[in-house]
């Protein structure tokens, strides 16, 4: 009876590692496209060398083909993408309107126009490079689903 239960935990112990995603090695880019941004989520972790508010990071989700949506830092927002290999298209995007703070207003508008003017786009050890013609530095993602 021991000897099945080392079994079953022999068994689960490999399941979980192997749903685990493997790390991307360092300093590997990849040439980001639709097929492997289409359902993933990101968090935005610096806003083109502006560091981003902590507790009101801006969310970009790919939930289907041709569509984004997300969190902006106070408003939710969402419109149509034109995803290439390596380019990025934002076509005009709609928000709701609640107030916020005048910080998070900031973040937020800065935000919506830097994905709005958005060109290109890769991913660099396993962040989400974004580079957009209204910022010097690229905006920068972390994965979260």
């Amino acid at each position: 009876m021991r000897e099945l239960s080392w079994v079953g935990a022999g068994i689960a112990v490999l399941a979980i590692g192997c749903a685990a995603p493997a790390p991307a090695p360092t300093g590997e880019k990849t040439v980001a496209g639709a097929q492997y941004l289409i359902g993933s989520e990101w968090e935005l972790r610096d806003l083109g060398g502006t560091p981003v508010l902590p507790d009101r990071r801006p969310t970009l989700s790919f939930v289907e083909p041709g569509r984004l949506s997300g969190n902006a830092s106070c408003n939710r927002y969402g419109g149509g993408v034109d995803l290439g290999d390596g380019t990025i298209k934002v076509s005009p995007l709609q928000t709701t309107r609640m107030a916020c703070t005048p910080e998070i207003d900031a973040q937020e508008r800065a935000y919506l126009v830097a994905l709005q003017n958005s060109q290109r786009m890769e991913i660099v050890d396993g962040e989400l490079v974004v580079s957009s013609e209204s910022l010097e530095k690229p905006l920068r993602f972390r994965r979260t689903r």
